[in-house]
């Protein structure tokens, strides 16, 4: 084991990291339920429901049925002028259950092309339509929303995570992030920077991009659902598209199906991955209305310029039906709500200890905010010595379990949490992702 782990540190890239970079890594021979297993025999209590997306947990039996019975028919075949049914079937699924009006979909290969495929879909329809002086999008700040070049053109330029590449990207406009606090009273004028860049810069703009309710990766942060109609309603106005990236959000993370059912809204573009095949496989989608997706067949050249090798990957698709089916099946809605109130209550002792900027919850999602950021190479292994697993970034200390975590487990996480935090606390410096 010591020599391919030395392998992994010569050769292999890690998230947001570098070869050879100090930092520690457990080796993963099993998982289970809510559980990962350590070659060294170690089992760590799953927080991060690997970065989102694992929502039932592992090695689910029925998630392994569906892959299996696809795998003995075919593992994959070409999109283009073939389909099959896994494919059109999940097409069916997600058109049914997200927001109305949305009803054709495009199958990617991860989130950050979903988010490119959406901004695509935007400039398409706005030059079929005749505006093609519409080639900007605009967004709030904190946003992010992927790691590829489009999608790190929107998210934020200044605090994210994609500085160095100023410049080279495509120059967006970005307005001030809603103010934190999902319950808290909304001042419309929050909705002003927006409505003044659509006045002034309203033919430039293709659309809007925003994660609906929760800005993840840009700071877990939660904003209020009268923001998300603001922008709506402002978009209707301006002529502007509504793209709403719910690839951390979708499939109950946020207490609803999807988070912008909090508001009542239905985006006009809307891109989905991480749950959407219960952690098993990467596949992503991006739904439009009928009026956009034939706006852009209608126009020159009278097709969408986009078709990823592995579009529609008949295994993903199977893992995909499976996992809605489990989800629907399931109750999660009350199991996000007791995960809500177990991390509310785990979670509320560190309120008070020092180093602490803010806790917060919502649905299935709890973050322990700190003043500094924190040194991954130490609070990494207190967590994985506390048997939990926890993937703190920045200044946050924060989790996402898997729906089907017991509140016993839960306990011991958030319990573990306020433990490191508190230990860690008076030395935290130099974050990492």
């Amino acid at each position: 084991m010591e020599t391919w782990i030395a392998r992994d540190r010569d050769l292999v890239w890690h998230p947001y990291s570098a070869i050879g970079a100090d930092l520690p890594i457990f080796p993963v021979v099993g998982a289970e339920g809510v559980r990962l297993r350590l070659a060294d025999g170690r089992e760590l209590i799953d927080g991060m429901a690997s970065w989102w997306c694992a929502i039932h947990g592992y090695n689910h039996p029925e998630m392994n049925r569906a892959l299996h019975e696809q795998i003995e028919d075919f593992s994959h075949v070409m999109f283009g002028g073939l389909t099959h049914r896994p494919a059109v079937a999940l097409a069916t699924r997600l058109a049914a259950l997200t927001p109305d009006g949305l009803e054709t979909v495009f199958f990617a290969d991860s989130g950050s092309v979903s988010v490119e495929v959406a901004m695509k879909m935007a400039l398409q329809y706005q030059h079929a339509r005749g505006e093609p002086s519409r080639r900007r999008f605009l967004a709030p700040r904190n946003g992010y929303h992927g790691d590829t070049f489009g999608a790190m053109s929107v998210c934020d330029p200044v605090n994210g995570m994609h500085t160095l590449f100023t410049g080279m990207l495509a120059e967006q406009i970005f307005v001030d992030a809603p103010a934190a606090g999902f319950d808290r009273p909304f001042d419309a004028r929050e909705l002003e920077p927006m409505r003044r860049q659509l006045e002034a810069r309203g033919h430039e703009i293709a659309a809007v991009i925003l994660e609906p309710i929760v800005q993840g990766a840009g700071g877990m942060r939660f904003y209020p659902p009268d923001y998300l109609r603001g922008a709506r309603k402002l978009c209707d106005e301006f002529g502007a598209l509504l793209i709403c990236d719910e690839i951390a959000t979708g499939f109950g993370r946020s207490g609803k199906l999807f988070a912008c059912e909090h508001a009542g809204i239905s985006p006009d573009i809307l891109c989905l991955g991480k749950a959407l095949t219960g952690g098993y496989i990467t596949l992503a989608a991006t739904l439009t209305t009928r009026e956009v997706s034939e706006t852009i067949s209608s126009g020159n050249p009278g097709l969408f310029m986009h078709g990823p090798t592995f579009m529609a990957n008949p295994l993903a698709c199977s893992a995909g039906l499976a996992s809605i089916d489990i989800l629907l099946n399931s109750p999660w809605q009350q199991r996000v709500g007791d995960i809500e109130a177990g991390l509310r209550a785990g979670l509320a002792p560190a309120r008070d200890l020092p180093g602490v900027a803010d806790v917060r919850v919502l649905g299935a999602i709890g973050v322990i905010e700190l003043e500094e950021p924190v040194e991954l190479a130490t609070i990494q292994p207190r967590f994985v010595d506390a048997g939990v697993w926890v993937r703190p970034f920045g200044r946050l200390v924060y989790v996402m379990p898997p729906f089907v975590i017991s509140p016993e487990d839960l306990a011991t996480l958030t319990a573990a949490m306020v433990r490191v935090v508190n230990a860690a606390c008076p030395r935290v410096t130099n974050g990492a992702y």
